[in-house]
């Protein structure tokens, strides 16, 4: 099992696109990032006005040829238009574990079944394919509906770093919430459960 991506990793199903993120989708995600800066209210590394999109989707991308991460964008297939990204990061592939998250939508794309699709494809692809023992997420602990969302796919919650980090405009630092989905919980009950949502 490595995890040197090969560059053309695509998660598809009826729904949604999964494919790796490139230079030009900047102009594939421009849209939001210009008319919906609230979208990164919560995130440290905001992809919100051309400028910092430019920057969010650069640093993406010397992660990913840095084997550090691994960023994707996200194609809705019934607007056929592009909703957002997400990636897998902090890949420990000696401990056989990573994070998934750096995941935002446009608004349109919310509360579609849009994020059921593309974590079910991602933790399918982490837990069966990559062969990972355990994905972690984490979100600010005041971002009630990332929070949210990440329960409703079988997350469970383990708890909260306090002070964990700086936020993005301000002096006040944030608590973090952990959550994690593990690989029998995944074969066990998350996959059928999850599955039955989409």
């Amino acid at each position: 099992m490595n995890l040197n991506f090969p560059q053309n990793v695509v998660l598809e199903d009826e729904m949604v696109l999964l494919r790796p993120l490139e230079p030009t989708d900047i102009e594939n995600l421009l849209e939001i990032s210009i008319n919906e800066p609230e979208t990164w209210k919560y995130s440290l590394v905001g992809a919100d006005g051309k400028e910092n999109l430019i920057n969010y989707v650069e640093s993406a991308l010397k992660a990913r040829e840095e084997k550090r991460e691994f960023p994707f964008i996200v194609f809705d297939k019934k607007s056929q238009k592009y909703a957002g990204s997400t990636r897998f990061y902090d890949i420990q592939l000696q401990y056989k574990t990573l994070q998934l998250g750096y995941t935002w939508y446009g608004s349109a794309f919310r509360g579609t079944g849009l994020n059921k699709h593309c974590k079910f494809l991602l933790l399918q692809f982490a837990f069966e394919t990559l062969g990972m023992e355990r994905v972690e997420f984490r979100a600010d602990n005041n971002n009630e509906r990332s929070i949210a969302a990440m329960k409703s796919i079988g997350c469970k919650v383990e708890g909260v770093l306090r002070s964990h980090m700086p936020t993005a405009n301000s002096e006040v630092r944030r608590d973090s919430i952990v959550l994690s989905i593990l690989k029998n919980e995944w074969f066990d009950e998350v996959k059928e459960n999850l599955k039955g949502k989409l």
